[in-house]
């Protein structure tokens, strides 16, 4: 599928710059953000773009100085024009990775053709089981013992991508949705930034199905 950055350079004087795509809370992008401040995490916020004008996780931006921009497709007459200012507006802070955090829109064309094998989402399963919008709802229904989450390199269909990173969560007898669900996301937002870090620092190539961090 692409090659990206396979032989990284642990003399490169500058972070990798990050776009990270939002529409609420913008927790997961906090938690990158908090983690940039060390200079050793190799990656930085570039800018970071909201489906939502009301998407809180902007302010969180605002505040740690990073510049935002909003995407609605409801200032759109289609979707693939939005899709084509998203790509614009995500080209334009020039980046090295694109982050999904949160977003909650599938992205089309424009984009995967600019930045294909450089956008990642997070997903709140062990995929390729439960797949979708439900994916904690369906491993309560489908009796499953071990859930978790999965940082995947984004393609052109919903969840299918690549899958470079995953973490288990154990689903307990007494668990609701929402018990899960807040257990699965204390674990995805490890995962994301660990697995973006080591992304920004250590390059990562892929091969059809398979995404390789760092050197063989």
């Amino acid at each position: 599928m692409t090659n990206r950055n396979p032989h990284p350079s642990p003399a490169r004087a500058s972070s990798e710059a990050l776009v990270v795509l939002i529409s609420g809370t913008g927790s997961i992008m906090a938690a990158i953000e908090q983690a940039s401040r060390e200079p050793s995490y190799g990656a930085r916020i570039a800018g970071v773009i909201a489906d939502r004008a009301d998407a809180a996780g902007l302010e969180i931006a605002r505040a740690a100085g990073i510049a935002t921009a909003v995407v609605s497709l409801k200032d759109f007459p289609d979707r693939a024009t939005w899709d084509d200012a998203l790509a614009r507006t995500v080209a334009s802070f020039s980046p090295d990775l694109v982050v999904c955090a949160g977003f909650m829109k599938i992205l089309g064309p424009a984009a995967l053709e600019q930045f294909g094998g450089r956008i990642v989402n997070t997903h709140p399963a062990l995929l390729p089981a439960y797949p979708g919008a439900h994916g904690v709802r369906d491993a309560l229904a489908g009796g499953a013992k071990v859930t978790g989450c999965t940082v995947i390199i984004v393609d052109a269909g919903i969840d299918t991508g690549p899958i470079v990173a995953q973490a288990a969560v154990d689903v307990w007898d007494n668990d609701s949705e929402d018990s899960l669900h807040a257990r699965i996301k204390d674990v995805e937002r490890e995962l994301v930034v660990t697995t973006v870090g080591r992304m920004a620092r250590e390059g990562w190539t892929v091969e059809g199905r398979t995404v390789t961090v760092g050197q063989a």
